[in-house]
């Protein structure tokens, strides 16, 4: 089955949603799925509707599987989140030395993304880390938060040397297969043709597919790997919020280290926002909201989890504008916060 719906969700997303994207939506309650579909298409010139199936460029929400993977490391006694990088990578610039793989999961290693290049770029790992370790920072270690994707390239750098494996054969092994995730990956993963969302520019000019613009052939270049380019599908990123709310994958304590809030990022939707492992923290007088957004020039997504109401929504859509009835990413919160009520009635 491609699809359950929920007739208030449905009844909310007709009077919410602007006409025109495609995309998905899901939501669960208490350990199942309440709603589970597609609106639009997924790819609009052979009128393949979206659906819960549908597979899609997860964006910057990849950086939560990295940083699962140091915490499987972790657990394993492989690596400490305290050790300097240069543990792992070798010897390191002397105003690199204090970076630490905690600073590189919080967003606080002061390493700068504008050193880098663009996400198609054919870039190697050793290349990647050149970059990094040449670059000007930011600020000193540790002391301010600056959003790299550039440090979560590093990090899928460090899984590599410490577990001996691709970054993607780790989080296939530890996280994906262990959760039932058999649509999740750069290439390991079999999709059907059309299977994969085509993305759309604000014109609505056909992109392509994420995995139609120049890759290695074990997935994207090191601009890109460890921060984003992940492919999923909706129904399999519930069975990862699923994965998360047992024991099985992360254990309690290293669950508790992950969505701890460390850095302070700002304010968002009126409350404190600040930034975990991987995953945005606010706390709010409901509880925590645990979350990270995803978004290119295309495409735009959002998985939010409310661990105390034991609710999860992840929307996404395969094409984005910026301005007037178009602007989804305004659309944000409203979205969100609209599906889980419903998903918790």
């Amino acid at each position: 089955m491609d699809s359950l719906r929920s007739p208030a969700i449905d009844s909310f997303l007709d009077a919410t949603l602007p006409k025109g994207p495609g995309g998905t939506v899901v939501a669960a309650r208490d350990g199942r799925l309440v709603h589970c579909a597609g609106f639009g298409f997924a790819d609009r010139e052979k009128k393949i509707p979206a659906g819960c199936d549908t597979a899609y460029d997860i964006m910057s929400i990849t950086k939560q599987f990295t940083a699962a993977a140091i915490m499987k490391l972790e657990t394993a006694g492989r690596l400490r989140t305290t050790d300097p990088i240069g543990r792992f990578l070798g010897p390191v610039p002397a105003d690199k030395r204090r970076i630490t793989v905690h600073q590189l999961l919080t967003h606080t290693s002061g390493l700068d993304d504008e050193q880098g290049g663009d996400d198609y770029e054919p870039v190697s790992r050793e290349r990647m880390l050149g970059v990094a370790m040449k670059s000007r920072l930011q600020s000193v270690p540790g002391a301010e938060f600056h959003y790299s994707n550039l440090g979560y390239s590093v990090l899928a750098a460090i899984i590599e040397k410490v577990s001996g494996v691709g970054y993607e054969q780790f989080l296939a092994r530890e996280l994906f297969a262990p959760s039932g995730m058999k649509q999740t990956g750069y290439v390991l993963p079999r999709w059907r043709p059309g299977q994969i969302a085509v993305e759309y520019d604000e014109k609505g000019e056909r992109q392509g597919r994420p995995n139609e613009h120049p890759w290695a052939t074990d997935g994207p270049y090191w601009f890109l790997r460890g921060n984003g380019g992940i492919i999923s599908t909706p129904r399999d990123m519930f069975r990862w919020h699923r994965a998360l709310e047992g024991d099985s994958i992360l254990s309690g304590s290293a669950k508790a280290k992950m969505f701890t809030p460390y850095a302070y990022v700002g304010v968002l939707n009126g409350s404190k926002y600040y930034y975990g492992y991987g995953w945005g923290v606010t706390q709010t007088s409901a509880g925590p909201t645990i979350t990270h957004t995803g978004g290119n020039d295309w495409s735009f997504g959002d998985f939010v989890r409310f661990p105390r109401q034991r609710t999860m929504v992840f929307w996404i859509t395969n094409h984005v504008q910026r301005e007037g009835k178009w602007n989804l990413e305004d659309l944000d919160a409203e979205l969100t916060l609209g599906i889980e009520e419903r998903a918790s009635r």
